[in-house]
């Protein structure tokens, strides 16, 4: 996921995701300079990972919010279903990954592009 910084640099950061409609969850930790960059500038892009040989490349834009609204990751199956062995090959409880990451931004997609 790329953010952009106050002095207009692009920040990229490796995010976990969870695609439901046309929006896109990521879970983020408190105080990262991400949430800062997405509160003062919402535009964003997200690169997905390819097929190793430059093919199957998916990028995308749009924008993003901090939703206050959204339920924790222990309470979000889908999310849960995607990420529990990533959860617990890091030694994690879905609860203690909600504390290590409870701030929940919601991207809508604007553009897709994929080659």
């Amino acid at each position: 996921m790329t953010t952009v910084r106050s002095d207009g640099q692009p920040q990229t950061s490796v995010v976990w995701f969870l695609l439901e409609d046309d929006e896109i969850l990521v879970y983020s930790k408190d105080g990262t300079i991400r949430n800062r960059n997405v509160v003062a500038n919402p535009k964003v892009s997200l690169n997905l990972d390819g097929d190793g040989r430059g093919g199957a490349v998916v990028t995308m834009e749009g924008t993003a919010r901090i939703d206050h609204e959204a339920r924790p990751p222990k309470d979000h199956p889908s999310y849960l279903e995607k990420y529990h062995r990533l959860i617990a090959g890091n030694g994690w409880t879905p609860e203690q990954f909600g504390r290590d990451y409870p701030v929940p931004i919601r991207i809508k997609i604007e553009k897709v592009r994929a080659w």
